[in-house]
């Protein structure tokens, strides 16, 4: 995602360092790191999932917000000690897999349809999604693609940002509304007043609903590594981010 028109470097100039609100930076900074998360792994991907940098850096930014991310505690990132713990906390967010099966992981969960012929008179086929689709409006059936996508553009557009035109996808794809997220949040963070809002905005009304249908899709999947802590994170972040906003704008 590009800007248009102004981005952080904008507003970092009006604000005095010590004003800065670094429980909303490490939110945008996580979101970031998120939207990193579910692109197809590379080189550096791989190394911070396998070295174990990528969750230290999740146990950091969660210390530094006042966030209570169910499963999720950073004073425990580096002691699993059960199951339970294993499948949930940062600790998990580490890959035992080489770098060929991480991949393999993410195609099959992420990006490979699977397409049948229905009817071999006629050939007749049928397309089936990938199993975890990374786009909200796989999980509409209330709204259409259209309308989805729409809504998104036109959120995008209002604060001067567009899909990189470099990597254009559609504007529902969980990346571009992470980064989105984590640009509100980095808004927030050097006192833009209204950036909460429509942070709690897209979470109510796109990001939660793709997040919670990943985690529900999720659930019925083997064989997923990494990939199953990081869509709990996901959703556990998310939800924990629009309980905390929706307490201070709708409190207000």
């Amino acid at each position: 995602m590009t800007a248009n028109t102004a981005d952080d470097a904008d507003l970092a100039p009006t604000i005095d360092r010590d004003d800065l609100d670094v429980d909303s930076g490490a939110r945008g900074t996580l979101y970031a790191l998120l939207a990193r998360a579910f692109t197809h792994p590379d080189d550096d991907l791989y190394d911070a999932l396998a070295t174990g940098e990528f969750a230290d850096s999740v146990a950091s930014l969660l210390d530094r917000t006042t966030l209570d991310v169910d499963g999720f505690d950073p004073d425990e990132s580096d002691a699993v000690d059960d199951d339970d713990a294993a499948d949930s906390g940062p600790a998990a967010l580490r890959t035992e897999d080489d770098y060929d099966t991480l991949c393999a992981r993410y195609n099959d969960l992420f990006v490979v349809s699977f397409t049948e012929v229905e009817d071999r008179t006629d050939g007749t086929e049928s397309s089936t999604a990938p199993p975890v689709p990374l786009y909200e409006s796989s999980y509409r059936s209330d709204v259409s693609w259209t309308d989805v996508n729409l809504d998104l553009l036109r959120a995008y557009d209002f604060y001067g940002l567009e899909v990189d035109q470099s990597v254009r996808d559609h504007h529902d794809h969980l990346r571009y509304q992470l980064e989105f997220a984590g640009y509100l949040a980095r808004r927030a963070a050097v006192a833009d007043d209204g950036a909460p809002a429509a942070r709690l905005d897209l979470l109510d009304r796109h990001l939660r609903v793709i997040t919670e249908g990943m985690a529900d899709a999720m659930a019925d999947e083997p064989e997923i590594g990494a990939y199953g802590p990081l869509v709990k994170l996901l959703d556990a972040f998310t939800a924990a981010d629009r309980r905390d906003l929706a307490d201070r704008v709708e409190g207000e």
